[in-house]
């Protein structure tokens, strides 16, 4: 598993985290950037740490893309697995010109496939897709 691929774990984690206790991933990230050292220390890394703020940042357009291109589902009955995959991704897609939007869904797709149901996949990829082609078409 790639850096990047770990970042993106470890920023869903914090994002399902934060989804599930009603609060603000930035501060749980804040409350884990603990420097530590020893066998145990787990350091945040620079690109967890970029991809929650960007998240946190472009929450309210990333959650209207979601529920606009999501058919048939809203928010609140999205798995929140699955709401969060799809917040990185997006994310990833409209906000970050370093990643190619293929690695970023195909990244997206992995979390999937390892972490939610065996329809998640299909469904993320066909919003991710969506978003994807219309994304220089969309008001960001």
């Amino acid at each position: 598993m790639s850096a990047r691929s770990k970042a993106r774990k470890q920023a869903l984690d914090i994002l399902f985290e934060a989804d599930i206790r009603g609060t603000n991933p930035v501060e749980i990230l804040t409350s884990r950037d603990v420097v530590e050292e020893g066998p145990d220390a787990r350091p945040i890394r620079e690109y967890t740490k970029s991809l929650i703020n960007g998240v946190f940042d472009n929450s309210r357009k990333i959650d209207e893309l979601i529920t606009t291109y999501a058919q048939g589902w809203d928010m609140d009955r999205l798995p929140n697995v699955d709401r969060n995959i799809l917040r990185l991704g997006i994310y990833e897609i409209l906000w970050s010109s370093e990643v190619p939007d293929s690695v970023a869904i195909d990244e997206s797709l992995d979390l999937a496939k390892t972490l939610s149901t065996d329809d998640s996949s299909t469904y993320i990829h066909g919003v991710l897709g969506r978003i994807a082609s219309l994304k220089d078409n969309l008001a960001i």
